[in-house]
């Protein structure tokens, strides 16, 4: 009789795009299998802790689906027809087609793409070597979090904030634009710890009753896009009944008096008309974050999903500066950790290879640029070959319709580099298989916290799944791009860039398991200044110069308000589009990934779109009928969810289904606008006008 196979356990970090970054435990069970993932206890962020559709990580990495083979196209473009091919043959092609449409219509017309399907540094932005090697169009990260960075950074003047562990020695935490128990489980760790220990009262704020809500204290449900509403509307309190720390604005920030008398007309009363809270709830907030002097705002990225979202975040951060209460441990507020790190990723991305006359596109008008619009060109012709690692534009991509007809062209070659059979992986002419994490070696640093971890190489792809860095180097050698960092592998990239970033070898990081870049007290709560020349707190920022990631200013950036105010540029509801529609994450879904995971799929059910009872009476809708969610960029289908943790006339449709999962095959960000939000670009996912009607 077989002995049972005994797991050995195995270290390495999440790579998906989420804050938390955990510290994995992972069992291996053979040289191709894994059992359970668990959240390592020995990391104090993590905690143990982490969500369920990464605890059951076996059903993904070991999916009968998995892509295994590279495929070449042999039917028309969408129709799923491929047949095998050798990786020789496939990447040969790939070359050939990149070097014609260079011929043709110069460097620029290729277009690498890429985002967040790994957070892993070596495998993520490695592709970025090839691209400036060869002076390929550049790319303009927008999807994600622009808005939010931009707003944060302009009152701190550093994307960096208060040890995230800090929540647990807090005596409240506000927990705004995030819904952590779906998104980043971590984050409730440490808050729950703080109410269990402390008697710390625990705040939510969103725009929907979220599981966050529910397990809050406090929970406030708002109209999308009212937070700086919201946020004045604290700080008019926290000025009028002496709650405003007045000596440390005076040291710590530009304009506190300019503040104060631009507040007294944005009252709870003000509020409360924009926001749908009643003055009392308003007063109630501003009253506990205003007496609570260890208060810990920890600010989300719903922030970066609305066309006010840079102001509103803005306005939210303030709320701190006024308090006073970054001089606290346990107070403050926080965002991302992003410039603790100091990496040097020259290797990495071919930095020194970087030109920076070669045009830059933007990310979510990806619609825009495949149909051939001058303005999303940036002046020049047109984009004929890409190269597709870490996202799914098909589905995830604002304007879908454009997105669709973009991919159709007869004149673009597209290549995929993919785990599954995705949306776009669908409208490809070649597609290569791609490992998960386990199955292949790098880094990550935790945008939610202070640590950087290795994961490395624990057991062997399905197949003939290759790694990203592997493609980068088979192109090059075929492309003729030379640069060291093709010549290193990844493990040599991650031990180059923590020598020459001041953080040790890699040796020491596998003997350590992770690196602690967390900052001194004092450095983290901006007690010796903000990140400004002058050391103060901007309420009132010039906003074009602003240090994010931009390429400069676009959107109305001419209106936005000089100081914290409700900004009211979102796409607001009318007679033809009575419902604000919410694409919110869904708790088992994280963007695109995990929704062929059956676990998750059979925890989510099928694509929803939630509606208050009042509301769907005045339609005739039932709970459970077929609806069409539409606008002027297009329809979707989907099923009425009867749900009353609603502002009337919001709709919220959680996660991002494959398009075939939508009746109709056409995703939810069908119905999403690509307009650049002000100062320096992003994609409103949330903030949308729809109408609804029964199908």
């Amino acid at each position: 009789m077989n002995a049972p196979v005994l797991p050995v356990i195995r270290h390495s970090a999440c790579p998906h795009d989420c804050p938390s970054t955990c510290a994995l435990d992972v069992e291996v069970l053979d040289g191709r299998t894994i059992g359970r993932i668990r959240g390592s206890v020995d990391n104090d962020y993590t905690a143990g802790v982490i969500c369920a559709k990464v605890a059951r990580y076996s059903e993904r990495i070991h999916h009968a689906d998995r892509l295994t083979k590279p495929l070449l196209r042999a039917g028309p473009k969408g129709s799923g027809q491929f047949r095998e091919i050798g990786w020789a043959e496939a990447l040969d092609r790939i070359a050939e087609a990149f070097i014609a449409a260079e011929t043709r219509h110069g460097a620029e017309a290729v277009w690498p793409y890429f985002y967040a399907g790994t957070m892993g540094l070596v495998q993520r932005d490695g592709i970025n070597r090839l691209r400036h090697v060869k002076k390929y169009a550049r790319m303009f990260d927008t999807i994600c979090v622009n808005p939010a960075w931009t707003g944060w950074i302009a009152g701190t003047g550093r994307l960096a904030g208060p040890d995230p562990r800090e929540m647990a020695l807090a005596d409240c935490v506000v927990i705004w634009g995030t819904n952590a128990v779906a998104t980043q489980v971590n984050v409730m760790t440490h808050a729950v710890r703080a109410r269990k220990t402390r008697g710390a009262t625990l705040v939510a704020v969103d725009v929907y009753e979220t599981e966050t809500i529910r397990q809050a204290d406090m929970g406030l449900v708002i109209r999308p896009g009212t937070d700086a509403a919201l946020a004045c509307a604290v700080m008019h309190v926290a000025f009028r009944d002496g709650y405003a720390d007045r000596d440390y604005m005076a040291r710590y920030s530009d304009v506190p008096d300019d503040l104060e008398a631009h507040l007294m007309s944005r009252g709870p009363a003000w509020a409360a008309g924009i926001t749908g809270l009643s003055e009392e709830t308003i007063e109630a907030f501003a009253k506990l974050v205003g007496t609570t002097k260890k208060t810990f705002f920890r600010l989300g990225y719903g922030f970066t999903r609305t066309r006010n979202g840079t102001v509103s975040m803005h306005a939210a951060s303030s709320i701190a500066t006024v308090l006073g209460s970054w001089q606290h441990e346990g107070g403050g507020a926080f965002h991302n950790n992003g410039a603790i790190y100091r990496l040097n990723k020259m290797m990495i991305e071919g930095l020194d290879a970087l030109d920076h006359s070669t045009r830059q596109l933007d990310q979510s008008r990806i619609g825009a640029i495949l149909t051939g619009e001058p303005d999303a060109l940036d002046g020049g012709g047109p984009v004929t070959a890409m190269l597709i690692q870490n996202t799914n534009p098909m589905s995830v991509c604002p304007e879908q319709d454009k997105v669709r007809a973009g991919f159709a062209r007869e004149d673009l070659f597209v290549a995929v580099h993919e785990q599954f059979m995705t949306d776009t992986a669908r409208m490809a002419d070649i597609v290569l298989p791609a490992t998960m994490f386990l199955e292949h070696d790098d880094i990550y640093k935790g945008g939610g916290h202070q640590y950087m971890l290795f994961g490395p190489k624990l057991i062997d792809p399905p197949g003939e799944a290759r790694e990203n860095h592997h493609v980068h180097v088979e192109l090059a050698r075929r492309l003729g791009a030379e640069h060291r960092g093709f010549e290193m592998t990844p493990r040599e990239h991650v031990d180059w860039m923590l020598t020459h970033s001041g953080w040790g070898s890699l040796a020491e990081l596998e003997a350590n398991r992770w690196i602690n870049a967390q900052p001194d007290f004092r450095a983290a709560h901006f007690l010796d200044g903000f990140g400004y020349p002058d050391g103060k707190f901007r309420f009132k920022p010039d906003w074009t110069r602003v240090k994010a990631s931009n390429m400069g200013p676009m959107g109305p950036w001419e209106g936005m308000p000089a100081l914290p105010d409700y900004w009211p540029v979102t796409e607001e509801a009318d007679a033809d589009h009575p419902f604000r529609l919410v694409t919110a994450p869904a708790r088992s879904f994280l963007n695109s990934t995990f929704v062929e995971t059956p676990g998750s799929v059979r925890k989510e059910g099928r694509p929803t779109v939630k509606i208050r009872a009042d509301d769907a009476a005045r339609l005739g809708i039932a709970d459970g009928d077929a609806v069409v969610i539409g606008n002027g960029r297009g329809t979707v289908g989907s099923t009425a969810e009867i749900f009353d943790g609603l502002q009337p006339g919001v709709a919220v449709a959680e996660g991002i289904w494959p398009n075939s999962a939508h009746p109709g095959g056409r995703g939810i960000n069908t119905l999403i606008g690509a307009d650049q939000v002000a100062p320096y670009g992003g994609a409103a996912f949330h903030d949308c006008k729809v109408w609804i009607r029964k199908a």
